[in-house]
């Protein structure tokens, strides 16, 4: 019993050790990243990122609430049992109760990007380069890969993120009015998601297109 009781708390320590500074779980709460990422999946996120390894445009990346994004909400009361439960679930990284507080979406500017929308095409450009976005989940018949037009430079440390399901995302598009003005600190990220792990049936590993962003960095040390 000794032995089994040693083994399970060093289990519970790397578990939590594991989920604290290297990957975590999170669940999608919603619609605004189909069809790379369907509501209720859930996706492992490498916390290294952007501390250790730089974040990169085309990145599915986590983030805490700039402020003004998420409605607010009503905590949801529990009975104990299933609270400290819930608590453990949490601690060893097998749950994740603060998806709700978090946002997922796709990098697409950096600090000091230009990035606007729409050229005639209907194409979002960065840096003036026009973006390719085989990922981008547009209403039957429409060009445009927004509904509405931008133009903006991303300020230093900042990013700007858009949903995949471009037509029913609230990204940075649509938070201008927040005290930030839609840009997300990068402080604010919590890390990049690399796969999806359940359900298994749509298992993926999570990509950043790097053909659709070929020449944005090239274009941004030109002065565009």
């Amino acid at each position: 019993m000794r032995d089994l009781l040693v083994i399970f708390v060093v289990a519970v320590l790397v578990s939590f050790l594991i989920k604290t500074f290297l990957i975590r779980s999170f669940f999608i709460p919603s619609e605004s990243m189909e069809m790379t990422l369907v509501k209720d999946d859930r996706i492992i996120v490498n916390q290294l990122v952007p501390e250790v390894t730089p974040l990169e445009r085309g990145d599915v990346v986590v983030f805490k609430d700039p402020g003004g994004w998420l409605p607010a909400r009503a905590e949801v009361q529990q009975p104990p049992l299933v609270a400290a439960f819930d608590w453990f679930l949490a601690f060893v990284g097998l749950s994740a109760p603060d998806s709700n507080d978090h946002l997922v979406k796709r990098l697409i500017g950096l600090p000091g990007d230009h990035v606007t929308c729409c050229n005639a095409l209907g194409q979002m450009s960065v840096n003036g380069i026009p973006l390719d976005e085989p990922y981008a989940v547009l209403p039957a018949g429409d060009m445009k890969v927004s509904e509405v037009d931008f133009d903006e430079v991303v300020p230093e440390g900042s990013l700007w993120v858009m949903g995949d399901n471009r037509y029913n995302s609230k990204d940075s598009r649509y938070n201008g009015d927040t005290p930030l003005k839609g840009f997300v600190p990068i402080e604010n990220v919590v890390g990049r998601a690399f796969v999806v792990s359940w359900p298994v049936s749509h298992w993926a590993w999570l990509g950043n297109y790097p053909d659709t962003f070929a020449g944005v960095d090239e274009a941004a040390e030109g002065g565009d």
